[in-house]
């Protein structure tokens, strides 16, 4: 099993972004592709290979969910596994976006201080099954 290093990051709102940034590269260590929109998630995510992939589900234009969808129809991109960050976490609303593609999902508010742990087990669950 390979480690974790590369995440693509798509998130509209800049403070949370900025917040979630710090917590994966500083405090996880990870390498991040800061998307502000699905659009520039589908611009730049091929070429930077993403391990894993970290969406907002409620976002303006391309929700998260669109945007899984999107990405998904690139080869390259169908293996990725995927994780929704949300505050709406009802076990009716985990289970849709679990049928929808998504590995995991991290409520929002996220601890900071716990979100690269987080991504580390749901990545360590993930690559698991597949194995």
């Amino acid at each position: 099993m390979d480690r974790l290093e590369r995440i693509l990051y798509v998130e509209d709102e800049p403070d949370i972004r900025a917040v979630a940034r710090l917590a994966l590269e500083t405090v996880g260590g990870f390498t991040i592709l800061e998307c502000a929109s699905g659009e520039e998630a589908l611009a730049g995510a091929e070429a930077f290979g993403p391990q894993l992939m970290l969406l907002d589900v409620m976002m303006p234009v391309m929700d998260g969910p669109t945007t899984l969808a999107a990405l998904r129809e690139r080869p390259s991109l169908v293996e990725v596994p995927a994780v929704f960050m949300t505050a709406k976490v009802q076990p009716n609303e985990v289970d849709r976006y679990r049928r929808l593609g998504a590995v995991g999902v991290i409520p929002k508010p996220f601890d900071p201080m716990r979100l690269a742990d987080q991504i580390r087990e749901i990545w360590a669950e993930a690559t698991r099954a597949e194995g």
